[in-house]
C-alpha cells in the first residue's frame, strides 16, 4: 500500500506543479494587459513607459563571474591550505568566498557605471 500512495503522489505533485506553472504565466500576462487598459483609459501611451535597460548588462556579467571565479579559487586554496582541522571540506568558506567576490565584482560595476555616468553629463 505505501507503494501505490507513493506512485499516486508523484503522478500529483506533477498535475500540480504543471497547473500551478500555467496558472502563474496566465496571471502574468494578464495583469500585464490590464495594466496597460488602465494606462490606455487615462489618457497614457503605453509605449512611453517602456522599461528602461541596463546601460553595462555584459560589464555587469563579466565582472560578477570574475569576481565569483576568484572566490571559488580562493575558498579552494583556504581549504587545501587550512586542511589541519577540517576533513570533508568546509562549504562555508566556499559559499562565503563566492558571495563576497561576486558581490565585489557587482560593486566595481556599479562604480564604473556611476563614472561614466557622470562623464557623459558634464559633457
Amino acid at each position: 500500500m505505501d507503494d501505490v500512495s507513493t506512485a499516486n503522489l508523484g503522478v500529483m505533485c506533477g498535475i500540480i506543479v504543471s497547473l500551478g506553472f500555467f496558472a502563474m504565466i496566465f496571471g502574468i500576462v494578464y495583469l500585464y494587459k490590464r495594466e496597460r487598459m488602465a494606462m490606455i483609459e487615462r489618457g497614457m501611451d503605453p509605449r512611453r513607459y517602456k522599461p528602461h535597460s541596463a546601460p553595462y548588462p555584459t560589464l555587469k556579467w563579466g565582472l560578477l563571474l570574475i569576481g565569483a571565479g576568484l572566490g571559488l579559487f580562493l575558498a579552494f586554496w583556504m581549504d587545501r591550505s587550512l586542511r589541519t582541522t577540517f576533513d570533508d571540506g568546509n562549504p562555508a568558506i566556499y559559499f562565503s568566498m563566492i558571495a563576497i567576490f561576486g558581490g565585489l565584482g557587482l560593486f566595481t560595476s556599479y562604480r564604473i557605471e556611476k563614472k561614466d555616468g557622470e562623464k557623459t553629463t558634464a559633457e
